[in-house]
């Protein structure tokens, strides 16, 4: 894999997971809610996705740092959802993939300064 896409793949795809984590947070705007409450509600909903982003932001230029965040994130949430294999694959998968990536690209950079 070329460096330029091992530096760039494990931080979008953390970008997009967070996107998609995001978006759980519409099914605030239910039925039979005010819009306030739907607000508070999908504000509430929403953090998760920023904290990802946040671990996305604080790791840029330290992917050790993303890999082993979002690695421990996957492993926590598999612990949350122990009973429900659905929700640990859609949420937990994608994590683990991008801390993976994130750790990939870490061992790659360190690879380089030793030649």
């Amino acid at each position: 894999m070329s460096k330029a896409l091992l530096l760039w793949i494990p931080r979008v795809l953390a970008a997009l997971v967070s996107v998609f984590l995001g978006a759980f947070a519409l099914d605030a705007f239910s039925a039979g809610k005010s819009f306030a409450d739907a607000l508070a509600d999908f504000v509430i909903h929403l953090i998760p996705s920023v904290v990802l982003l946040g671990v996305v932001l604080g790791s840029w230029h330290r992917p050790l740092i993303g890999g082993l965040t979002f690695v421990a994130l996957a492993i926590v949430y598999v612990g949350i959802a122990r009973n429900r294999v659905d929700w640990i694959v859609v949420i937990s998968g994608p994590l683990l993939v991008v801390g993976v990536l994130y750790l990939a690209s870490w061992y790659g950079e360190r690879q380089a300064l030793r030649l």
